[in-house]
């Protein structure tokens, strides 16, 4: 599934510019918790979280995740979406809560990672 398509599904508004590349996803990591990105996620994949904090941005860099998706509309500051314009990691933002937007797209095939 394309991120552009887990926008539109989710309803998502785009936060950084870094979408260009319309990644393939074929799997997605729910956390607030970086160490469990970090310890249980796997490469490729796309992070839903509701920590929109520059932590969140350097732990998808290093686990090597697509994208970041925040959840309950929370809009992560200047410094956490320049990090992620340099990393080239597009933030997306949803009014969905953590539990509904795992629930769309595992409905619509996406795995777990």
């Amino acid at each position: 599934m394309r991120l552009s398509e887990i926008q539109k599904l989710l309803n998502c508004e785009l936060i950084s510019d870094a979408l260009s590349s319309d990644p393939d996803i074929e799997q997605c990591f729910a956390a607030d918790l970086m160490s469990d990105v970090l310890a249980y996620s796997t490469s490729e994949a796309i992070l839903i979280t509701g920590l929109s904090s520059i932590q969140s941005v350097h732990t998808a860099d290093v686990a090597d995740l697509r994208a970041i998706i925040f959840v309950h509309d929370k809009r992560p500051g200047p410094q956490v979406v320049e990090l992620a314009r340099n990393k080239k990691i597009p933030l997306l933002t949803t009014k969905l809560n953590l539990f509904d937007a795992c629930g769309v797209l595992h409905g619509k095939g996406l795995k777990g990672a």
